[in-house]
């Protein structure tokens, strides 16, 4: 049985999931694989067939925390390395049985690719994987507001959010203000303690990744794909007062998210953070302004409890 939770739609969906399954679900519009499927195989058409029906009430439970998810029309393809779906063909069976929306085309549009190498619909199925990405992250931290009977932060947030819809067109200005929102709102409304326990509670929600080595350098690596950060510097851990903490420093320019009544929302990279290692937990972010960017002393602990840094303070000088 399906769940009806993000995480048990998402856990389904990759039980159905086989490492060399020859099939594999794209939007028949843009070529994209949206989350939850993307990377995903499948052994046979009909495995392929019930993902793709989990995949859109998946995605159909992100619009109950935020409207503005995009809408993809979900078909089932055959895997092909060669494809210019990026190893995927779409053939005509799978758009009907994948359940395309009613009065679309058959066949999916030609692709070309944008000024990044990445494919993009040559009509109007433009996507931007960042604002997919802040949908993700949004969705993951409604669903541990409401997992942690944090009602009135989550009525803020979508107050903020709705707002915010009024006045804005575009999406992806849309998708970053909204994190923007959220992360004051967890630093306004909820104590220290609370807050590293909502993230904990997001990250669990989010696929993980395993612990690695580079855990600061892949999530900044990611935070640049995702255009999030134009370019960013991080240095090697050096060793704490004892073998339990640790110290980096970072900076990161173009930072998109913009610094509110003088503090910096880094929720989306905190989380990431998060997601990445379960051995270490961010302790402290000591954030100061630097010439078109950010500089920042980030501290992790392996014993400490783990404290909220959705939003953190920006400071005139930098840490001792």
């Amino acid at each position: 049985m399906v769940g009806t939770t993000l995480t048990q739609i998402r856990t389904h969906i990759e039980s159905l999931a086989s490492d060399d399954g020859t099939y594999e679900l794209v939007c028949g519009r843009t070529g994209e694989r949206p989350v939850p499927v993307d990377g995903l195989r499948f052994e046979d058409r009909e495995t392929a067939e019930a993902a793709a029906r989990a995949a859109r009430k998946y995605r159909s439970a992100l619009r109950r925390y935020d409207p503005n998810v995009p809408y993809y029309d979900l078909i089932v393809s055959e895997h092909d390395s060669h494809s210019g779906f990026g190893g995927a063909t779409a053939t005509a069976e799978g758009w009907a049985t994948a359940g395309a929306t009613p009065g679309l085309p058959e066949p999916p549009c030609d692709l070309g690719t944008d000024a990044g190498g990445r494919t993009e619909c040559a009509a109007d199925g433009d996507r931007s994987e960042r604002v997919e990405f802040c949908h993700r992250v949004a969705a993951a931290v409604f669903e541990a507001l409401v997992d942690a009977d944090h009602r009135a932060v989550e009525t803020a947030v979508m107050d903020a959010y709705f707002d915010l819809a009024e006045t804005m067109s575009s999406a992806d200005d849309l998708c970053l203000r909204l994190l923007e929102s959220m992360a004051t709102a967890l630093h306004v409304h909820l104590a220290s303690a609370e807050q590293a326990d909502v993230l904990e509670r997001a990250a669990s929600n989010l696929a993980s990744r395993p612990d690695a080595t580079k855990t600061l350098a892949a999530t900044l690596a990611e935070m640049e794909r995702l255009d999030l950060v134009e370019s960013y510097t991080c240095s090697a851990w050096r060793s704490g007062p004892d073998a339990t903490t640790r110290a980096a420093e970072l900076t990161l320019e173009g930072y998109a998210l913009s610094a509110r009544e003088g503090r910096l929302p880094v929720l989306p990279v905190v989380l990431e953070l998060y997601r990445r290692t379960s051995s270490w937990r961010p302790v402290s972010l000591h954030v100061t302004s630097t010439e078109g960017g950010w500089h920042a002393t980030l501290s992790v602990s392996s014993a400490s409890s783990a404290v909220g840094l959705a939003s953190v303070p920006i400071h005139e000088h930098a840490a001792d």
